[in-house]
């Protein structure tokens, strides 16, 4: 289960997205200064949310969502991302930015392939066949049930996942999360298929407008 809040960010995702996706090297737009952590980002593109969906951090500390945006009439591209209360240590490489949350406090924002947690839950979704978490809405302390457009499923028939350790993380488009266990990847420009090689296991997804499944990771 997801538990959310009516809450409002600053500075919000969209702007954190803005300002970040510019300096990545994968990202197919156009190129933008890095921003400070602690700043407020001043927004580079004008981004659509297109769809979402969440993970549940089994410890319910960590907040996992990934987040799928367009800039005008370019490429869906996907970005996942992890908020904690807390620096995650030896992961300013990953660091998209800091916002502060009117019910939670400062929330630091990461990349979240290289965040232990998400290679642990897209792992365990993955080789379980999982799904995206149930979210809830608190307010007023009652939880409140919120559809979830954005429908994902793994391909795996495994009946537990066992916990994997981050070796190493190549940024590109796919993104390669190298473990002890198997190799995650995630393309970051969805190119509207399904199509993963030969034998590996899949995460796919579909929301409005996307009815055939789309490829969201792999894992081999």
């Amino acid at each position: 289960m997801a538990l959310l809040h009516q809450a409002d960010l600053t500075p919000t995702k969209l702007e954190l997205l803005a300002a970040w996706l510019p300096t990545r090297d994968w990202y197919p737009g156009p190129t933008g200064a890095a921003v400070l952590p602690d700043s407020a980002p001043q927004a580079s593109l004008e981004l659509t949310r297109v769809a979402g969906y969440r993970f549940d951090d089994p410890a319910g500390e960590v907040g996992v969502e990934t987040i799928l945006v367009r800039a005008g009439d370019g490429p869906v591209v996907q970005v996942p991302l992890t908020y904690r209360g807390a620096p995650l240590p030896d992961a300013e490489a990953f660091l998209v930015g800091t916002t502060d949350h009117s019910v939670l406090g400062k929330r630091w924002v990461y990349d979240a392939c290289g965040d232990p947690v998400y290679a642990n839950v897209l792992a365990t979704a993955i080789r379980t066949g999982g799904t995206q978490a149930e979210e809830f809405v608190d307010m007023d302390g009652e939880l409140v049930p919120r559809k979830t457009p954005m429908l994902v499923a793994g391909s795996g028939t495994d009946a537990a996942s066992a916990t994997v350790t981050i070796t190493r993380v190549a940024d590109g488009d796919p993104t390669l999360i190298v473990t002890d266990g198997p190799a995650l990847s995630i393309p970051r420009i969805l190119n509207g298929t399904a199509d993963a090689g030969t034998g590996a296991l899949t995460l796919t997804g579909t929301w409005p407008g996307q009815d055939t499944p789309v490829l969201l990771a792999t894992a081999a």
